[in-house]
């Protein structure tokens, strides 16, 4: 694609990227078949080659952005299906990113719409205040699920009952049980923490029965996706993550950094790209970034020893999540672990499309996420399983939604095949 940006434009690394990227699309239109919105609204504007086009117009000419440039690149879900089909290479996520960030500088959206963004940004990412508002959020549940359009999908997706807080929501090392083989940080996160700990607990006896002492580093929390695929600076996050995993590899030493919930672990595994200009941490987040691993692909390093009958006759259709099949190439492990373990595993028609998650998406793209859920409900349930498993926890949360087939996190299978506990979801 050919572009116009002027000497001085590109001289800031940010747009000197844009530019990049652009440069390597050849308008060839292959991602507008695996992109989830194009196969919903047949919209050209709504696939990645008519997103492209608005935001290198939007870039180039430094025009703020309209209406209709907020509208199509909202809907955009990140899921970078397109990166996976792309014959070019195209880096969509880079400017995606670039143009969600144009867009919150130069367009004022509606006042609602500002304030519940600028409410999911501050609570979110606060672990002591998501749960407080969960709380609170429960005893009205029946009003909000009343109201309109994104109030009301809020009201639907809060769950019935809080679990109590799980073992990792402070900081503290977990022993290896017997020799210690590896060292590793274990990102606790922040919605998950709140929504479902037991993933975290799960995440920490497999590993620790594995030979491997688990830390919780002090000072690490979100890792900023959620505000970053808002349009927001979330380097402070970063930064406070990069602090927290050096002191640790400066002190007892690391040999990972292991994330059990994919959409983080995408992000983290870029931390060094978004830092890249900050001279201070460059060298510190490209560190961080290379040492990030989804906790399946970690596991896959191990020698799994499954000494239950859990998985005998039990069928369990993997859904990949889109940030690990797509942001971070992760999708033969998961299943291959799960095989290994004794399931039997199933994967669903369209598995490379998006169930309409995507962070907060499910939350601002009501309509749309609906419609993507329901079809890969669908698709999930035609395969006639006894579980759906996922490695991400608002794929889990989205999906769980949509059926009454348990839908559980890889790890809490593996965990429960290597003698940990059954998830409390399975019958």
């Amino acid at each position: 694609m050919q572009t116009h940006f002027s000497i001085a434009q590109l001289a800031d690394p940010d747009i000197a990227e844009a530019n990049r990227i652009l440069r390597t699309c050849v308008h060839c239109g292959f991602c507008n078949a695996t992109c989830p919105t194009y196969v919903l609204l047949a919209d050209e504007l709504d696939g990645p080659r008519g997103r492209i086009y608005l935001m290198k117009d939007m870039l180039e000419n430094q025009r703020p952005a309209t209406e209709q440039v907020a509208r199509h690149l909202d809907r955009c879900l990140s899921c970078l299906a397109c990166m996976t089909t792309c014959p070019s290479g195209v880096h969509y996520m880079h400017l995606v990113d670039e143009g969600r960030r144009w867009v919150e500088a130069t367009y004022r959206r509606p006042p609602v719409e500002r304030l519940l963004r600028e409410f999911l940004a501050y609570v979110l990412p606060r672990i002591d205040h998501f749960r407080r508002l969960m709380r609170v959020a429960r005893w009205i549940k029946p009003v909000l699920r009343a109201l309109p359009s994104r109030f009301g999908a809020m009201g639907r997706m809060l769950p019935d009952r809080l679990p109590p807080p799980g073992s990792t929501e402070r900081p503290r090392v977990f022993a290896a049980a017997g020799p210690r083989r590896r060292r590793v940080a274990l990102l606790a996160g922040c919605v998950q923490q709140v929504l479902d700990p037991a993933i975290n607990d799960a995440t920490v006896r497999l590993l620790t029965r594995h030979g491997c002492e688990v830390v919780v580093a002090a000072g690490a929390g979100c890792c900023g996706s959620l505000t970053h695929h808002m349009g927001r600076d979330a380097r402070d996050f970063a930064r406070t993550n990069v602090d927290a995993w050096t002191r640790e590899l400066e002190g007892a030493g690391l040999d990972a950094i292991v994330v059990n919930a994919s959409g983080c672990g995408t992000t983290i595994k870029d931390y060094g790209f978004m830092l890249r200009t900050d001279p201070a941490y460059a060298g510190k987040a490209a560190r961080v970034s290379a040492l990030t691993r989804d906790v399946s692909e970690f596991a896959a390093t191990l020698t799994l020893m499954p000494n239950s009958a859990a998985a005998a006759g039990r069928r369990v259709v993997y859904h990949s999540a889109c940030s690990l099949q797509h942001g971070q190439r992760v999708h033969a492990q998961p299943k291959a672990l799960l095989a290994k373990a004794g399931f039997t595993v199933l994967e669903p028609p369209e598995a490379h499309l998006c169930c309409g998650s995507a962070g907060t998406y499910n939350l601002l793209q009501p309509a749309l996420a609906d419609r993507l859920r329901e079809r890969k409900v669908a698709h999930l349930e035609s395969t006639k399983p006894d579980l759906i498993a996922a490695g991400n926890i608002g794929c889990i949360v989205q999906i769980a939604k949509g059926t009454a087939i348990p839908v559980v996190h890889t790890v809490e299978l593996l965990d429960w095949a290597t003698g940990g506990p059954k998830p409390a979801s399975v019958v």
